[in-house]
């Protein structure tokens, strides 16, 4: 794919991807959402990406929402007038999905379904869309110069992107009403007191910082069971019994002991490194029936 608004670089299993828009600090349009979605269901499926770590070009992670462009800047439809049973049974019809859909949430929800863990390397401002874009990131490293903000009610708007399911398991409930009632901007420091981020570095660190990282998520791992451990993580933990969990657990331990388990348990009683054969772009069969609900 030829994208416009992004960097697609692989390199010995690392996807650096990387929003490609400087002169305009990276700021988010309908484009740049496409783009997203379609990069990470390509990065998901291919197997020479192992992981992913996200960054922006120049001095900013992403702005926030391209607000100089015309009509609705959210790339929204205003002759309709959607109901909650309209996204509920239409949310893949035409004009629901480009005429109401979160653009933000349509991103969420492609690195919610990814099969490779993600990394953030949040170099600069990351304010609106460009806070939620990284909530649903495995981890997120900040730079010193990191400027974070959930601004929406300053813009008399609301949270998107799946921010107000991601958020709150990441910092609490408290800590993530008080960000999106105050729309204040907070530092990296702030970030990792509140466990927001993992670390903050030097800027001319930070994404070695996050690359070497993001390798040892992957070093000597089988793909397959990483894929399964993140989904796993995810959506286990928000099921209401863990009645469901232990299902799905079941099915996730028998797959993978008759797969990569074999070479696993082999390598540990040779005392090698393991030799993974599985890949993620096929996963076992009862993978798509349940991580498509």
């Amino acid at each position: 794919m030829d994208y416009q608004t992004l960097k697609y670089d692989i390199d010995d299993g690392l996807l650096l991807l990387t929003l490609n828009r400087p002169d305009q600090l990276n700021a988010f349009t309908v484009q740049m959402a496409d783009e997203l979605v379609a990069a990470y269901e390509r990065a998901s499926l291919d197997d020479a990406v192992r992981v992913i770590v996200v960054t922006g070009a120049g001095k900013a992670f992403c702005a926030g929402m391209d607000l100089s462009t015309g009509g609705n800047v959210f790339g929204l439809d205003e002759s309709q007038a959607p109901t909650l049973q309209d996204v509920r049974e239409r949310l893949e019809d035409r004009a629901i999905h480009r005429g109401v859909r979160d653009t933000g949430g349509r991103v969420a929800l492609a690195m919610f379904a990814c099969r490779k863990p993600i990394v953030g390397a949040i170099n600069g401002a990351a304010v609106g869309i460009g806070a939620t874009m990284t909530l649903p990131m495995d981890f997120r490293f900040a730079s010193e110069k990191a400027r974070i903000g959930f601004v929406f009610g300053r813009l008399g708007i609301t949270p998107e992107a799946c921010s107000t399911w991601f958020l709150p398991r990441i910092v609490g409930l408290e800590q993530a009403m008080e960000w999106m009632y105050s729309a204040r901007i907070f530092d990296a420091a702030e970030a990792l007191d509140r466990k927001l981020v993992r670390a903050v570095c030097a800027p001319e660190q930070l994404l070695g910082e996050a690359c070497a990282f993001a390798r040892t998520l992957i070093s000597e791992r089988s793909p397959v069971s990483v894929a399964l451990i993140r989904q796993m993580m995810y959506r286990n933990s928000a099921v209401p019994s863990p009645l469901e969990a232990h299902r799905i657990e079941s099915l996730a331990m028998f797959y993978s002991s008759i797969g990569d388990g074999k070479e696993g348990v082999q390598a540990f009683l040779d005392k090698r490194a393991p030799g993974f054969s599985a890949r993620a772009s096929q996963m076992p069969p009862f993978f798509a029936p349940w991580s498509d609900t």
